[in-house]
């Protein structure tokens, strides 16, 4: 996967405008899309065409309501590693990537390591996932944990 760092394309204010309503209107047809950033149809599509080839727009998904599929406890979790090395960062990384409760997982600066958010189905599942994070760390780790009581505003 590309990082934000090392994309090639060069946006202009077009480009950001298409960005930036493809990000709040996933579903919008091309059409209406060239007519609201003053294009029409072909050089917009080309502009995502050529967003999408340089890594800038990533995908397009459908946002399902979490209730719809039993996954109404969302939390965060606070990983602090007993020992950091790239080597260890790396593993993690891998270990991470095959949790498929976990929504998110950041490699942050400050006073712990990892933030990841998950998104399940109860407290049990929360318990589970918990112990198995951290049997996958290759190294011991601390936990916090938040439990998120109301969703103001989600992305």
């Amino acid at each position: 996967m590309t990082s934000a760092s090392e994309i090639p394309c060069s946006l202009d204010r077009t480009d950001r405008r298409i960005l930036d309503i493809l990000r709040r209107e996933g579903r919008i047809a091309i059409t209406e899309l060239a007519q609201r950033v003053g294009l029409t149809a072909s050089p917009c599509a080309e502009r995502m065409r050529r967003m999408e080839r340089a890594g800038v727009i990533t995908g397009y998904h459908a946002r399902v309501a979490p209730q719809a599929l039993g996954k109404t406890l969302l939390v965060f979790v606070e990983l602090t590693l007993a020992a950091k090395s790239e080597d260890i960062f790396e593993k993690v990384r891998h270990e991470l990537l095959q949790v498929p409760d976990v929504l998110e997982c950041h490699l942050v600066s400050g006073s712990f390591d990892y933030l990841v958010k998950a998104r399940l189905g109860g407290m049990p599942e929360y318990r589970r996932l918990l112990g198995d994070l951290l049997k996958r760390l290759p190294v011991p780790a601390e936990s916090h944990s938040y439990v998120v009581m109301e969703e103001i505003k989600g992305g």
